[in-house]
């Protein structure tokens, strides 16, 4: 599989500012982590992931509380920027990526619909949690869903630049 665009984008900026990186990836399956190692070098900055796919590995390796996944759900804002922050912390990263969702084709419900995804980013200024509804197939919901993660993910590096300049 050649490069991802994103993913080459986010070597080019973590190598560059000396940045961490871990991702807690749900209904992405790894696909973030794919696209990252991707990338000739990413373990420069690359740390690592966790595939928190059941509720009880979303709990043990990443933090999320059990409160949480009782009252809202995985597939939730609260649930999604627990997981981001448990990776962070977890990892001893400058950022982490969380995803969480319905890929589809079943699973859905009339409250959390097929597509839809929570993507998260933690990072020295706090989480950012981005909800998307996807309406495309499985797999284009979780490369759609990976994307969103990325983008995020450059956004808050972005952020933090601005910040540091001011």
């Amino acid at each position: 599989m050649p490069e991802h665009p994103l993913a080459r984008y986010v070597y080019e900026r973590f190598v560059e500012r000396r940045l961490t990186l871990a991702t807690a990836e749900s209904c992405t399956g790894g696909l973030i982590g794919h696209l990252l190692t991707s990338v000739p070098g990413s373990s420069e900055y690359y740390i690592g992931g966790v595939i928190a796919y059941s509720n009880r590995v979303k709990q043990a390796l990443l933090g999320v509380p059990e409160q949480v996944l009782r009252s809202v759900g995985a597939v939730s804002r609260e649930c999604a920027e627990a997981m981001a922050k448990g990776a962070r912390e977890r990892f001893a990263t400058d950022y982490a990526v969380a995803t969480t969702g319905i890929a589809g084709p079943g699973g859905g419900t009339a409250t959390k619909p097929v597509g839809l995804v929570y993507v998260a980013c933690a990072g020295p200024h706090g989480v950012v949690v981005e909800e998307h509804r996807f309406t495309g197939d499985r797999w284009q919901n979780i490369e759609l869903s990976a994307e969103a993660a990325l983008r995020l993910l450059l956004d808050q590096v972005q952020v933090a630049d601005r910040s540091a300049m001011r």
